[in-house]
């Protein structure tokens, strides 16, 4: 077993582990915490298979801005953090349709690559995918932006019941 490997298992195990303390975990903030832990893995993952842009886009988009965005989210709309009693339901359905998927998944790779190398296609580089976002897929990224703006802003004013709230007496909104 060569160094290598070591380090995918780690970092696969330790992806995992995270995983599975985000959907197991009773308190949302922690959540959003182990979901970077996570993320932050599987980029460790992308960076040991030599795909530094995937592992870079990983780090800025996921663990930059969404985990991030949900944790602004959570704080913003002032959703109740800690456990909630009537949303609790019993984890052996879901710890049986999670592991059966992962063990039917994992079986299915192995099975199907069987610790092959697959080759990579010419034009699989940096520069190639960078000049293909650019070029063809600024607009997309530059719409998504404006969205997830709105979307914060709207938590905000959500959030904030001093805006926008009608004044009883007159009628006429504050702000």
């Amino acid at each position: 077993m060569e160094p290598v490997d070591v380090l995918l298992a780690g970092l696969g195990a330790i992806a995992l582990g995270a995983g599975v303390l985000v959907v197991s975990t009773r308190h949302i903030v922690r959540a959003g915490l182990w979901l970077v832990v996570a993320l932050g893995a599987t980029a460790g993952l992308y960076l040991v298979l030599s795909a530094e842009l995937v592992a870079w886009v990983q780090v800025l988009l996921y663990v930059g801005a969404v985990v991030v965005l949900l944790l602004f989210a959570v704080m913003l709309t002032r959703a109740p953090i800690g456990a909630s009693p009537d949303l609790d339901r019993p984890r052996w359905a879901g710890l049986l349709v999670g592991g059966g998927a992962g063990v039917g998944l994992a079986a299915l790779l192995i099975d199907a690559y069987r610790w092959s190398r697959v080759p990579l296609p010419p034009g699989t580089g940096a520069t190639e995918i960078g000049t293909e976002v650019f070029r063809t897929w600024v607009l997309p990224f530059e719409v998504l932006s404006v969205l997830l703006l709105a979307a914060l802003i709207g938590a905000i004013v959500l959030s904030r019941p001093d805006i926008g709230a009608a004044d009883t007496e007159t009628g006429r909104r504050e702000g």
